[in-house]
């Protein structure tokens, strides 16, 4: 059962209450990731993300480490280019201890001096080891050549140099400015008795400063850019992107999208699947997803391959795509699509933590909670006329971007160019 609650200092609280779990999962979301950042912030959100859990006032980064362990359960954190997450999974009977806990690490941590200087090196190897996956790296490199100079652009984890420069202040500072409680939410799903979750959330998360009465994250909408960008490295594969421009998590059209990704390489009987690593056996690792931000989002599919075999595989991705443009797609196709969409959508729901995640997108992309009836309603509502409009409008190659990481020949991709 769902439930929202405000509190007095303007933090959002929204629950479900699913009874047959023995588990809870207890979140804390703040609408400031990656993007929220200036230039000289880069990686800013990330690494207030690690500081949360090197010691607050009353217990140690090993005491918060083995407390976890004791309750017998999960801590962790992530950021994106909007959020930064902070998280405890738990048995149902401990759940008061999570939420002290996670409320302690989330208001009172310390940001010591010298432990702001240790954690430095451990981002600067996590920089590191994107820069030694090639997977991540060509992903990293698209997001930064399709979006340009826009914020959404820059890596997650920051820069080098802004990460070495960085100083307690200036992570103080960077809370103060966008950690405001109207722009927190705390998401709880799982086993409960709302009667006493309320006070006691309150009681954690209901003090301190209120909310600015204006707040503004002063947020630009992304201008999504074609080309071709190639960066040569000692690889067996060339690992490749291909961009097109997309829309927000909250577009009316997102459902037909979610289809067309799906038949295009979202599963593994998807056409780019079956036609290029079934069918002609020239990649091991190909499909297509789809990045939702509040003002925008792209349309990406990934695939590695041999250097000699490049524009082949650019050439049958981008038939696919101009088909799919031109044509939409066939009933069965989009039938097809459509089961494998509820199915995995029901499959992803079955735990708490994913149940507290979906609260809080559910707020922070609608201001309100979609309920999983809801939601297969509006994929059997999606129809051959809608994925073919949306097909026709978004499945165009002339802003086509395409990004290419590893042994590349010089004349690679040149009709593109």
């Amino acid at each position: 059962m769902y439930h929202k609650l405000v509190l007095d200092n303007g933090v959002r609280v929204v629950t479900e209450r699913i009874p047959t779990l023995k588990s809870v999962t207890v979140g804390v979301w703040v609408n400031a990731g990656s993007r929220d950042e200036q230039p000289s912030q880069a990686g800013y959100s990330h690494f207030i993300e690690h500081m949360l859990f090197k010691g607050t006032r009353k217990r140690s980064s090993a005491e918060i480490s083995r407390e976890i362990d004791a309750l017998g359960g999960e801590m962790n954190a992530f950021t994106s280019r909007e959020t930064t997450t902070y998280y405890v999974k738990v048995l149902d009977q401990q759940l008061q201890r999570a939420v002290e806990l996670l409320s302690d690490l989330f208001h009172h941590s310390r940001f010591e001096s010298k432990e702001v200087e240790k954690e430095k090196q451990v981002v600067l190897e996590e920089i590191r080891m994107v820069r030694d996956d090639p997977e991540d790296l060509v992903q990293e490199l698209h997001s930064g050549q399709v979006l340009a100079r826009h914020p959404l652009g820059r890596p997650i984890l920051g820069r080098e140099k802004t990460i070495r420069g960085l100083r307690r202040q200036d992570l103080l500072h960077y809370i103060d400015t966008h950690y405001d409680p109207a722009q927190t939410i705390v998401a709880i799903a799982g086993n409960f008795d709302q009667a006493h979750l309320d006070p006691m959330v309150a009681r954690y998360f209901g003090k301190g400063r209120r909310a600015k009465a204006n707040h503004a994250n002063g947020r630009r909408p992304p201008d999504l850019r074609g080309g071709v960008l190639l960066k040569k490295k000692r690889l067996e594969q060339v690992h490749l992107c291909l961009g097109l421009k997309g829309i927000a998590a909250g577009h009316k059209d997102r459902y037909a999208l979610y289809a067309l990704n799906s038949v295009l390489g979202g599963s593994v009987s998807s056409r780019l699947f079956q036609e290029i690593r079934e069918k002609r056996g020239l990649a091991y690792s190909i499909y297509s997803f789809l990045s939702g931000y509040s003002d925008g989002g792209m349309i990406t599919v990934y695939a590695a391959t041999r250097p000699k075999e490049v524009d082949r595989v650019v050439d049958l991705v981008c038939r696919e795509i101009r088909r799919i443009g031109i044509k939409g797609v066939e009933r069965k196709e989009l039938e097809r699509a459509k089961t494998q969409m509820k199915g995995s959508l029901m499959l992803s729901l079955e735990s708490s933590h994913s149940r507290m995640s979906k609260l809080a997108k559910d707020e922070l992309t609608h201001g309100r909670h979609i309920s999983l009836e809801d939601m297969l309603a509006h994929i059997d509502r999606v129809n051959e006329e809608q994925v073919f409009n949306v097909g026709c409008q978004f499945f165009k190659l002339d802003s086509l971007a395409i990004t290419g990481l590893g042994p590349l020949a010089a004349r690679s991709l040149r009709s593109y160019r």
